[in-house]
């Protein structure tokens, strides 16, 4: 066996259970030896017999002295029943559903049984996870922390923890591609070691931590490698210089009918300088809803074309591409340039339509200046003459290969046009200053004057009938709705509310007069794109969706977000999507409905309700969810596997180690391995 073997090799495992293994993605011993539990039950306490009270949580070692099945009363239940008896008394177990535990133990095994005892006419244990004892005292199922793994159907965690423990001792043939080093400066458990202690924590517990943190402090190290092997390169990458125009920006500024905020304004003067160097410009803009992102992003493709360069402002979907063609229309008419939108349905110059190889042509010859569009602009035959300047709006929504396409293509006077990437998700400062470390950082902490604050509150279901009569009130008076769910769908085992059954209540029971549309992540970009562009020109009332509609939507005229099982969503995700009303000139109210009981969950609704600061809301989502709920999500751009890991402490080591080894070994030269680990995410983070 190693560490490559198929997993239906080992014994134990037929056709079912390797199909079952293979929906989570193990197939084979290496597969299944990062294969971490997600909880631990404590079965540790071991007691006698005549200890053990209601309510204790133990293990118990006995003889079982008898043991059959019967069905209960009616007949609607089997059961499978036994005693067990050490020296010190004896104890009635019962185990639901499980008849053939009467023939698989038997009277006379020496047995372990771990579960908590309770009071039933008598005092017993139901449904305990049993073992049979063995002389070398080496319990896998009970006496100790026992792991809890994800399963699926003919999939259990007895048959998992027992091919782990054959696979374990394969652990030590892993290559920790860690340098000695590094584990020994930063104190890291060895890599077999912590792989062992995960899947069975020993003494109690006391080195899982350890183990979690030396686990998650791989994907750090590595992720660190590549944003400082990253920055390194942007530091030696020539770009197009972009002259500062300050007297171009001050006539653009003239002309708007009103001012920049302060921190649009720092935010510009930050892009401007970064523009006027030969080195490529590597800039986030982040900021709310609303914040103006969009003006200083306009003023920055100003001084490109000033400078006789070209710009490409990249867009997730065609309703945003098209309202940044409008928007870039409308505030740089006095100059004298062509803006074009390319999506998959819409091409235009100047407001006039054009055919796609048309428009591709005008783009190839240089003939337009501001290039704006969904992923089609990427796609071949639309080529650029002189690009200097790249923006990507929301960039953590395009494939790697997108983003690369456009930023590959080169500028004739530079090899490499300058980036601005736009994100209207808050980012903790704590996370952006690890993950993000390779990144120069604008923050717009303020809203432009005049904007409306969203009214938001969480509404009791008494309130319900309410809350409804108010969405009549502003859809009479020409107003759009949203109402969002956590799931597509309905679920047997859970009373949250779907999409789809809300969409059929609604429409049935709430509002019959009204136009409502449904739209999830379930369907197809294309159908996506016609349904929220359907809200968009009010050919709908209400939209009942998922969270799909955080980014990408704007819709003036929707001035009320209703979120069922609000207490389902994190704090940023909330902010987000109540950024999608009060967008336009009307008051636009944000109502959280929740069925939680939990005072814990109610009273961070009630703070979200009275905070619309989305960077402290960002902050406090950290603070009181943890890492694990931002990585991997729409939030960084990294899928960090073992996130639920991820502390501040894990982050700092590994921009450290990953620091202090570039230092003695600036290309990774001497460590082809971690280089080879660390390339993939060089490409996502736009290096060739």
């Amino acid at each position: 066996m190693t560490l490559d073997t198929p997993l239906e090799h080992l014994r134990g495992v037929g056709p079912a259970v390797t199909r079952a293994l293979a929906k989570k993605e193990v197939r084979t011993v290496r597969d299944l030896l990062f294969y971490f539990p997600f909880r631990y039950l404590d079965f540790s306490q071991s007691k006698p017999i005549k200890d053990i009270k209601p309510g204790d949580t133990v293990t118990v070692r006995g003889v079982l002295k008898t043991i059959s099945s019967r069905y209960s009363f009616r007949g609607r239940m089997s059961l499978a029943e036994g005693v067990i008896s050490d020296d010190t008394g004896s104890l009635k177990v019962v185990w639901f559903n499980q008849p053939y535990l009467a023939k698989t133990l038997k009277a006379g095994d020496d047995i372990l049984l771990a579960g908590t005892a309770q009071r039933y006419k008598t005092l017993q244990l139901q449904n305990p996870i049993y073992e049979k004892f063995n002389e070398a005292g080496d319990s896998t199922h009970t006496g100790r922390l026992v792991p809890v793994y994800h399963t699926t159907e003919n999939l259990y965690n007895r048959t998992i923890r027992n091919l782990v423990k054959q696979c374990l001792p394969l652990a030590g043939q892993l290559e920790d591609l860690v340098p000695a080093e590094t584990l020994k400066n930063f104190r890291l458990m060895p890599l077999a070691a912590a792989i062992a202690e995960l899947h069975f924590p020993g003494g109690g517990g006391q080195a899982l931590g350890q183990a979690q943190r030396r686990i998650v402090f791989d994907e750090v190290f590595i992720q660190q490698l590549a944003v400082q092997l990253h920055k390194r390169q942007l530091a030696r990458t020539a770009a197009p210089r972009i002259p500062a125009q300050v007297d171009l920006i001050k006539e653009f500024l003239a002309g708007l009918p009103f001012s920049l905020t302060a921190g649009q304004k720092r935010a510009l003067w930050d892009i401007v300088q970064d523009m006027d160097k030969t080195k490529t410009m590597n800039r986030l803009l982040e900021g709310d809803v609303g914040s103006g992102k969009t003006l200083v992003a306009m003023a920055a493709a100003l001084e490109a074309v000033a400078a006789g360069y070209q710009v490409a402002v990249l867009a997730p979907t065609e309703i945003l591409a098209s309202q940044h063609y409008d928007s870039f229309r409308k505030y740089l008419k006095p100059f004298p340039f062509s803006i074009a939108l390319l999506t998959r349905n819409f091409q235009a110059v100047d407001g006039a339509k054009q055919t796609r190889a048309g428009l591709a042509a005008k783009i190839g010859k240089g003939e337009v200046a501001i290039a704006i569009g969904t992923h089609a602009l990427l796609q071949q035959g639309a080529g650029f003459r002189d690009l200097g300047l790249v923006v990507i709006d929301e960039q953590h929504r395009f494939g790697v290969q997108q983003r690369g396409t456009l930023l590959k293509l080169p500028a004739s006077k530079g090899p490499r046009p300058h980036l601005l990437s736009m994100s209207a998700t808050p980012i903790p400062r704590t996370l952006a200053l690890s993950v993000y470390s390779d990144l120069d950082i604008s923050r717009l902490t303020e809203l432009p004057g005049g904007r409306k604050a969203v009214a938001t509150k969480v509404v009791s279901e008494d309130e319900r009938a309410k809350a409804y009569a108010f969405i009549r009130a502003q859809l009479k008076a020409g107003r759009q709705v949203f109402i969002v769910t956590p799931r597509v769908e309905d679920s047997e085992t859970s009373t949250i509310k779907s999409a789809k059954a809300e969409l059929v209540r609604l429409q049935d029971e709430v509002f019959p007069r009204a136009k409502i549309g449904l739209v999830h992540g379930k369907l197809s970009g294309a159908e996506k794109e016609r349904i929220m562009a359907q809200f968009h020109n009010r050919g709908l009332d209400i939209l009942v969706a998922t969270s799909v509609i955080e980014i990408g939507i704007d819709v003036p005229n929707a001035t009320v977000m209703l979120i069922e099982d609000a207490d389902r969503f994190g704090l940023a995700q909330l902010h987000q999507l109540r950024g999608r009303v009060g967008r336009g000139e009307h008051a636009s109210y944000c109502f959280l409905f929740t069925q939680t009981e939990s005072p814990e969950a109610l009273e961070r609704l009630k703070l979200f309700s009275r905070t619309t600061d989305g960077f402290k809301l960002a902050e406090l989502d950290l603070e009181q969810r943890g890492f694990g709920s931002l990585f991997g999500s729409q939030q960084t751009g990294y899928d960090f596997k073992f996130s639920q890991y991820l502390t501040m402490d894990v982050l700092k080591i590994g921009q450290k180690a990953a620091s202090e080894l570039l230092k003695t070994d600036a290309s990774l030269k001497k460590h082809p391995q971690l280089l080879k680990l660390a390339e993939p995410l060089l490409e996502q983070i736009h290096l060739e």
